[in-house]
This record gives structure tokens, sequence and C-alpha cells, in this order.
């Protein structure tokens, strides 16, 4: 009982951002929505550790935030336990059911058909979310999946009230949603978008996380879950087997490791691309002194680093057990000399100079991040995905499982772009069973005298933003800097800069379009960056969350 009172005024006493002197149990934990920050929490207390607040966190923003990540969906889950160094990435990203082929979105004049790969059924890749929580929980936390799940069952069954920026991505999806009643039913009130801080309330999830919390793994991929998903899905249109859902496994992989000026990176491998072309931004800019630049020519150089790095990744990555990917040549530090050798500091270099075989494709930006660090150094970098805001726009029925449109993060057909405006070629082309290519970017970095833990949503803007926010990490800055830097973002095509209003000065915007660029103001402002940092010599945590979401960052004794 104690346990309990103590999160509970904790949560009530401490903002975004405080700080706490850590104890022997202590952590830090920064996510997209207050409650689930506070489930993370709430599960520490009952004797759980960083990777049982993980499954926590993640459990309850499946919940909390439909828009950004779901049981539907995927993600992927750095962990790092201090005791013995070990550190691993959980990839649970979504792979393509076993009867998806190259041609499925495209007409008999081979054009892509429009909304094919982003609306209903078709477009769900099957679920990665509930093994990966299992996997985590078997493999590296200390409690049953019944009281990791718990916070996110009690959200679903008694609900919480929706927020303004809720109502705002459900209003932009509402048409959409309403042409499927299961989904209506659950996010619209008689077609249309709900009142303000009215109550959301799911109780088909509920029985499905119960369902999970009570069988593991057989609770969602066999049985009465996967009977009702698997019908469904076929009824609207999709393909989806049993065999696909039985099929469907985790994997383990050794994460992406770089330097840059003495901080140590841990990122995102393959299926993602997060962590290569983010080293790889890296490695180029390592032969520049950004700090010793002015601001107009350090924004340039950033530009033409993503620019190339962005190339690389339309040319090369996908699913590695797909495809063979040449990591050691993009994270060789020759490799990048290279390609700075063609960087000018007075002119940018249009992007069809880089290469003519491969057009611009998106990626889906409303994703959700969550970062834990305990006292000890433990943590859990996740970012976590259904692609488009709402996903599919499908809930298959019975379930309260909104589905993913992650196979619009296929290429369609070769330089096509997708839509979140990425392009990619027969690397990320759609295969049976395949892992879409994403740009989640769940980071850890380390210097002599900090840890941190860090990432954000935001498609294919997302590896940018987390650059960013380590460069300031390289300033000296804390966790409340990294989460407010002002934003703009390159990849390889479309060619143009889109920044932020207040990213760029008047001066800054003239003196680019001077040299070259393309420049394009971004009306909405994106990313939503959780982050959370140990100080090693004096063992204080500190923590913050994006001021542009919702999110809630807490430092606190558990």
């Amino acid at each position: 009982m104690f346990k309990k009172l103590s999160v509970i005024l904790l949560l009530i006493a401490i903002s975004s951002g405080s700080r706490l002197y850590a104890d022997s149990h202590s952590a830090a934990i920064a996510s997209a929505h207050p409650l689930a920050t506070a489930a993370g929490f709430e599960v520490l207390a009952k004797g759980g550790n960083v990777y049982d607040a993980a499954v926590a966190v993640s459990a309850a923003l499946a919940v909390l935030e439909p828009n950004g990540s779901g049981l539907g969906g995927g993600g992927y889950w750095l962990l790092h336990r201090q005791k013995d160094g070990f550190e691993t990435m959980i990839d649970g990203r979504e792979k393509a059911p076993l009867a998806a082929h190259k041609d499925m979105f495209l007409d008999k004049d081979r054009h892509v058909i429009a909304k094919l790969s982003i609306d209903g059924a078709l477009a769900a890749a099957i679920p990665g979310l509930p093994a990966a929580l299992v996997h985590i929980a078997e493999h590296y936390g200390q409690l049953p999946l019944a009281e990791t799940l718990a916070p996110a069952i009690r959200y679903a069954k008694t609900g919480f009230a929706i927020s303004e920026r809720y109502l705002k991505l459900l209003t932009a999806r509402a048409e959409v949603l309403n042409t499927y009643p299961d989904s209506a039913a659950i996010f619209l009130t008689k077609g249309q978008p709900p009142e303000l801080y009215s109550i959301l309330r799911q109780a088909d999830l509920a029985q499905t996380l119960e369902r999970l919390a009570e069988s593991g793994r057989d609770g969602f991929y066999s049985g009465v879950t996967a009977d009702k998903l698997v019908s469904s899905v076929q009824q609207a249109g999709g393909i989806w087997t049993k065999e696909d859902l039985a099929a469907y496994q985790v994997i383990e992989r050794e994460p992406i490791k770089g330097v840059f000026h003495g901080i140590k990176i841990t990122s995102s491998s393959p299926s993602s691309s997060g962590g290569i072309v983010l080293i790889e931004a890296l490695n180029i800019l390592s032969g520049y002194d950004l700090e010793d630049s002015d601001e107009l020519t350090r924004k340039h150089l950033i530009t033409e680093a993503l620019r190339r790095a962005y190339h690389d990744r339309s040319l090369y990555l996908g699913d590695a057990d797909f495809i063979n990917i040449p990591v050691n040549r993009l994270l060789n530090e020759d490799y990048a000399a290279g390609l700075r050798s063609s960087l000018r500091i007075d002119k940018a270099m249009p992007s069809e100079l880089l290469s003519g075989e491969i057009k611009p494709q998106p990626e889906g930006a409303n994703t959700t991040h969550f970062s834990i660090i305990d006292e000890q150094g433990n943590r859990v970098a996740a970012t976590l995905s259904v692609n488009m805001s709402f996903g599919s726009a499908f809930v298959a029925k019975g379930t309260g499982v909104l589905l993913n449109d992650e196979m619009d993060d296929f290429v369609s057909l070769p330089g096509a772009m997708n839509g979140y405006g990425l392009i990619g070629g027969s690397a990320n082309a759609i295969q049976p069973g395949k892992r879409m290519l994403s740009s989640m970017t769940p980071t850890f970095l380390e210097d002599e005298n900090r840890v941190a833990v860090l990432g954000t949503p935001g498609g294919s803007r997302i590896i940018s933003m987390v650059l960013l926010g380590l460069l300031d990490f390289a300033k000296g800055n804390g966790p409340e800097s990294w989460v407010q830097v002002p934003r703009f973002h390159h990849q390889f095509m479309p060619d143009v800069i889109e920044y932020e209003q207040s990213a760029l000065s008047d001066a800054e915007i003239n003196g680019l379009a001077a040299i070259g660029h393309q420049l394009k103001p971004v009306p909405n402002i994106y990313g939503d960056m959780q982050a959370v940092q140990l100080t090693k010599a004096t063992k204080v945590l500190s923590a913050a969350s994006d001021k542009r979401g919702e999110g809630r960052a807490i430092v606190g004794h558990y």
C-alpha cells in the first residue's frame, strides 16, 4: 500500500523534466503519455526492473495512443544491462503476410493504386508488438505478464479522457475510420469525432490484453484472438492466415554502434535504417568542427551529410534476413571521407546527381517513443509504430486491435514515393515474411560523464531529429535542451530542407537558398522526443518530454 501511495504522490508532485537525487531504487521514465509513464513506475513499485517497466509502458501506449502504436503494430526495443554490459535490440517489426507479393498494390498497368497500401485490411502486416512484450517479459523481466499488463488492461476497461492532440489526429482520420463499423464503434460517436475530454473505453481490447497476459504468445498468435483477427481480416479483403500469425517471431539483433567525438552511440539495426543512417551522417560530419562554424555553414553541412546518408538508405537498406547489407562499408570512416570529398561548403549538391537509379517513397510519422534508465545504468529505448495515424484505420472485429498499415513502408514500385516521401529500391521490395524498412532510431549515448537514452516518432524525419539531439548532447546540454532543439530535415528525395519556423532565421533561409538549397517550412510541428540521462559520478537522473507533445518525464524513487 505504501509503495502504491508513494508512486501516486510522486506523479502528482513531479512535473516534466524534474530531477531527484537517486537512491538505491530510482529511475527516470519519459513517455508520450502521462498515464504510460505512471504505468512504468507502478510496475517498478511492484518489484519489477526497467525491462518490466518497458513492457508496461509499451502496453499502456498501445491503449492510450492508438494513433501511434498498438497491439496491431510493432517496433524496436533497445536494451542495456549494466552488470555485464550486455546490449541487444528486440526486432518486433511487422512482417509481410506469406501471401504478399511485389505487385499486390499495382493495377494492371503497373501503376500504384492510391491508398491501397494505407487504408484497410490489405495494408496490414503481421503485428510484432505482442510477441515482443512476451519475449522481453520472459527473457529480461522479473514479473509475470499479469502484473506488467495490468495498468494497460485497467486503462482499456475504465477508460481515459481524450486530449486535444488525440482529437486532432483522430479528426484527420475520422472519414476513413468511419468506413469500418468496428473502428467507428470504438473511436467515433455517431460517425463523428467525440467531444474533447470524453472517455475512451476499449472493452474488446481489454479482453485481448487479458488473453495475452494469461496465455502469453498463444494468447494472441493462436486461439480465440488469432481466430478473430484472421476471420475479420479475410472478410475485409486482407490476406492474413493463421499460419502467418503462428510463424511470427521476434528477433534479437546486434545493435549498430559508432563513435562521434568521443561519444559512444548504440542504435537500431536493420530492419531499421535508423542506426546506420545516423552514424553514417555523423561520420561525414566528424571531419568538420561544427561548433567553430557559423550557423549557416553548420546547417548546410548537416543537410549535406543527411542527403548522402539517406541516399544510401534508398540504395542498400532493407530486411537483413532477406538481403545482404554492406554494413561495414556504410559505417567505415574512410567511406565517409569519400562522401565528404564530394561536399562543397559553398554549394548544395542536387540529390539527382547522387544517383540516377532511384527516385523518391514516405513512411508513417505517427509513431511513439519512450526512454527508461535506472540509477545503475540499466536502460531501454523503444520506438513503436502503426505507421500512419491510426494505422490502417481497420479494427479486427471482437478484438479491439487497430491494425497497422506498415505494408506502405515497403517499396510498392521501385522509384515510387511512399506516404512519407521516401523513395526506395529493390532492397525494400515486398516479399512474403519480410520485414519492411523503418526509420525508427531508439538510441543510447555515452561519454565519460553521462549516459543518455533518446528517440522520437516522426517517420522519415526521426533520424535527423535524433542527430540534432545528439549534437546538442555533444555541446554538454541535458535532456530538457535536446527535446526542444528546433528541427530541420533533409533526406535523399524530395530535394528540400523541411524546417520548423523557429529552426532557421531569415538570414539562414536566404543564405541556404543562395547556395542552392530548396526550403519548405513545416506547418505542423513534428516529433515528440522522450529523453533521460544518468550522470555517472553523482548518480543524478534527469528526464524530459518534448513540449510539442503531451507526454510526461519523471525521475523518482520506487
